[in-house]
């Protein structure tokens, strides 16, 4: 019972860590969140495949491929 609790209680801890950070950041948005962007995922330095953003580029193009939509 004790493992269970301790379990629910790590769960519960992370979850409360998650949303305070996004709670936290303006618009909930966060810097540099194209996964295929990062080194170990993406070796060839191929442009993210939800963007189209290039590994040498810094912001992320989702904004401005929903307006040129």
């Amino acid at each position: 019972m004790k493992l269970v609790l301790l379990t629910v209680g790590l769960l519960a801890l992370a979850f409360a860590g998650i949303a305070i950070k996004i709670w936290s950041k303006k618009d909930g948005k966060f810097a540099g969140t194209c996964a295929s962007q990062n080194p170990f995922l993406n070796k060839e330095g191929e442009a993210c495949g939800f963007c189209g953003k290039l590994p040498d580029e810094q912001d992320c193009r989702k904004d401005t491929a929903q307006e040129l939509q």
